[in-house]
Order: C-alpha cells, then structure tokens, then sequence
C-alpha cells in the first residue's frame, strides 16, 4: 500500500463473549442452476474428475475452503422438482423441462450423487424437501429413501441404486422461499404454515430427532418481511429447530454504502432473532428455535436481468457467474463477522453459492479451478469454527471505519483476529488491547488487498487478489498494524492456554 495513504487511529478492545461459532456457520449451497452442479461439482469428462465423475480440482478447493455443510438441491429449483428424477440408473433418468430457472434438467446428478460428493468433501449434506408443488408425501418418500436401513421398497431401493448405508441426512429444510410470488407453488403465509406443520409432524413420527428448518423470509425488503416468521413461527415452533432467512447484498454504485452491508444484515438477523423471541413467549413455547441464514452473498444480478427475458430451455447455461472483486470480498468478509457476532442466534449460515454461481469457486472446462477473491476470507473466518467469539468496542476518529471480531480456540491456546477497512478513502491505524487473552506472539497475519478495489481474480491470473503478508507488532498486549482502504486481515496469535 501507499505509506503516504492518510490514517485514522482505531482503537479496539474484546467488549464481551457472544458464543460458540457452530462449525455449521460456515455452509455453502449448491442449486441445480447453470453450472453450479454440471461443469461445477460434476464434470465426467474433466482431467481431474473421480471415478464417480466429480470434479477433483473442485473438491480440493472445497475442502481447503473450510465448508461444513452443504444445502441442496435448491434454491427456486427444489419447488418444481420430483427427487425420484434423480436416482436409479443413469440412462434410465427423465429429462425434464426447469421452470424456475427455465433450463433442461437431464437429471444425471441426484441424491445419491449429493451424498456421495458430500462424504467426498467432508461436509454435512442438508436436503430441502419441495413444498412447492410437492406435498409431505413426496417429502416422506426421500426421508425413507435417504435414512431408513432397508426393507421397504424405497429404501431397497436405495441399497440398489449403490448405496447400502443409510444416507443419515439430518438437517432438512421444509421447502425454499414460499413467501415469494416467484416461487412454484407460492402460497400464504397461513397456507405455507399449514404444509410444513404437516410434513413436520409426520417426518418426526419417523425420526424425532431431526433437525428440521421452516421458511422464512427470502430477504428483508420482503412486505411480509417479519409479519410472515410470526405467522409460519406461531404454527410451527413446536415442530421445527431453525428458522430460515435469505438475504443478498448489491454494490447499485455507491460504494461506500455497499462497503457498509453488514450494518443491514447485523439488523436484519437482530429483527429475525426478536421474532423468534416474541413468538416464543406468545406461545409459551420452551424449544429453542435458532436462525438458519441459509442464503446470503453479494451479488450483481444486472446481467441475469439482462439474459432471462432472452433466455430458452438448454442444459447448464452460463446464468449469474458473477465476477468478484476486491470489494466483494471485503463485504464478504464482514458479512461473516456479523454472522460471527450473532453466534448465539444463527446455527446454520449457507454462503449462495459454491462453484460458479455467484461462488467463491470457479471452474471452467479443462482449466484449473480457481479461487475467487471472496474465497479467502471466508477460508480465513471458517478456521475460527468452535471458537469462542468476542465482539469488540471501537473508538475511531479521522474517518477510519474498521471493524474487527476476535474468536478464541476452545482451549484458549490461541486467538484469531478478523479486521477489515470499510472506508474508501482512509487507513486505519489499529490498536487492538489483547491484554485479557494472554498474548504472546503473532503466529501469522495475512492481508487482502490491491491497490483497484474493483481487482479481480480470473482463469487466466487466478491470484491477482490474494492475502499476503502483514506487518504487525505485539506490545504489552497490544496489537498493533495498519489497514488500507477496502482491505480484509486475519492475525492468529499464540496465547497463553487458557488466557481468557
């Protein structure tokens, strides 16, 4: 960075302990959509694809990307989807027409597929059930084929198809965005209320101990935003563990504004979190429902509403492969440390999506993988699950907007310093009091930065946008470095064990 780019001093400090980061925070989401699953996750004819067809290079940055969980198959696409389409044999599968996203579903990649690529990555699967045009039969159905043992028909079914093993799925959620006129199967909240209570109800007469996830709303311009998680909460909350909200972020050219996202979603998910609450002494309810903020991204859609209007039924068309930017990342990054600061409310978060759509992730045919810029900070937030989060206080003059959350390892040996610069204009000077943790020393402190914050990675300079070194100094407990304008850092410092 430039050393004469004018500072601000930031002084930071742990204000008080929030939670446990849930491993599960740090999900993705794969949607039967473009090429998120066919050129994305499988690709048969790729160098480095696995015997069952999945793209190696793909699981790789998976794993290195830190997910845990994994939502599918949709998204707008599980609403007019039959599950029965996508298992058996291969040339035995129907090709079917894709409303939602008006494209050819040929089907080669289903369930067992999922499964199988999830074991494969080392994450947990987490199925969306259609209530759409679906109902809680069909929902019923994949339960039985994906988790009973054996001995009935669909579950035989399953040991044919190739998979012995029950597939043990136990996150599901009770269909996707049915607050939205968009959606296939669009009802009222009274309605859409009614078809989860039921399929919930009969899905616990088979398994109790299912973690089952309710709709809420798709974002919080939504009209109903608030009323609806009233409404669909007040029938359900007896029945269900999470509730579900979406929401997506917009760069519509003010930059500042886009680089200050999280203030809005900080709100969004405390206004979601008081609606549970309320519900839950309405109905003198004692199950505690948490939040499943299993969609959220940036995303520039201009160009998606550019193509619909032109678009006709093909198969795996090129739709919202999303080009991010250093900027993307920096909102990226403290999109996740409002996640991290809600660590007693939200239990799940699903980042929409993995490969190629609006992903962290891409890949293109015959050429390596790459890693967009939004890759490395949620690679770096991702190794804070389990910790312990501390939010902290700021005192900042001159212009500086930083921000920062501190999580510590559970046996407190170490500590993991998320910061990011939101001001366009002005470095940050931090001084970040680590005095309660014990500190010993800076392990490893990482900066992601270019000097254009419209830079971006691409096939061809895939680490053009990359965290590189940071310098920082550790004195009498204090950190000390220097943040440029739109810039991401992570610091890991070694602590005495049990600092905190």
């Amino acid at each position: 960075m430039d050393d004469h780019t004018p500072a601000a001093p930031v002084r930071l400090r742990p204000a008080r302990r929030i939670g446990t980061a849930n491993p599960r925070l740090f999900g993705s989401f794969v949607e039967h959509l473009g090429r998120g699953v066919y050129g994305g996750l499988y690709a048969p004819g790729d160098p480095s694809a696995t015997p069952e067809g999945f793209r190696g290079d793909v699981l790789e940055l998976v794993r290195e990307l830190g997910v845990t969980v994994v939502r599918y198959p949709g998204g707008n696409f599980v609403s007019g989807y039959d599950w029965r389409d996508g298992v058996g044999p291969r040339d035995a599968r129907p090709r079917r027409l894709d409303l939602a996203w008006k494209t050819v579903e040929p089907n080669t990649f289903g369930t067992d597929e999922f499964v199988a690529w999830c074991r494969h990555a080392g994450v947990e699967p987490m199925l969306a059930l259609n209530l759409g045009l679906g109902d809680a039969r069909s929902a019923l159905g994949l339960l039985e084929y994906a988790n009973h043992p054996g001995g009935t028909t669909l579950s035989d079914a399953r040991v044919a198809n190739g998979s012995p093993e029950p597939h043990d799925v136990r996150l599901w959620c009770l269909g996707n965005e049915a607050d939205g006129p968009w959606q296939l199967g669009h009802s009222s909240a009274a309605a859409y209320a009614e078809r989860a209570a039921v399929t919930a109800a009969a899905m616990r007469r088979f398994d109790p101990a299912l973690e089952l996830v309710v709709v809420g709303s798709s974002h919080e311009r939504m009209p109903t935003f608030g009323t609806w998680e009233r409404e669909v909460l007040t029938r359900t909350i007896d029945l269900v563990d999470h509730l579900s909200c979406h929401i997506y972020f917009y760069d519509e050219g003010d930059r500042a504004r886009f680089l200050r996202s999280s203030d809005m979603l900080d709100r969004f998910l405390d206004d979601v979190a008081a609606t549970i609450a309320h519900v839950r002494a309405a109905t003198r309810s004692e199950r505690d429902v948490s939040i499943s903020l299993d969609e959220w991204n940036v995303w520039n859609y201009t160009s998606y509403d550019e193509i619909e209007p032109r678009r006709v039924f093909e198969e795996a068309p090129r739709i919202l492969e999303e080009q991010y930017t250093l900027a993307d990342a920096v909102v990226v990054g403290t999109l996740l440390q409002s996640i991290l600061r809600h660590a007693d409310v939200v239990a799940i978060a699903a980042m929409a999506q993995l490969v190629n759509v609006i992903g962290p992730i891409r890949a293109e045919p015959g050429r390596p993988a790459w890693r967009q810029t939004t890759f490395h900070p949620f690679a770096a937030v991702a190794r804070s699950a389990g910790h312990t989060v501390l939010d902290t206080a700021a005192d900042a003059t001159g212009g500086a907007d930083a921000t920062c959350v501190v999580t510590v390892s559970p046996g407190g040996d170490h500590a993991l310093v998320h910061l990011a610069n939101r001001s366009t204009t002005t470095a940050a000077d931090i001084a970040l009091d680590l005095r309660e943790l014990a500190p010993r020393s800076v392990e490893h402190a990482e900066l992601l930065w270019a000097p254009d914050p419209a830079a971006t990675n691409t096939v061809d300079d895939p680490d053009a946008v990359v965290p590189r070194p940071l310098d920082t100094r550790l004195d009498d407990g204090t950190l000390a470095l220097r943040l440029p304008p739109v810039s991401w850092a992570t610091v890991r410092v070694r602590c005495a064990t049990g600092g905190r």
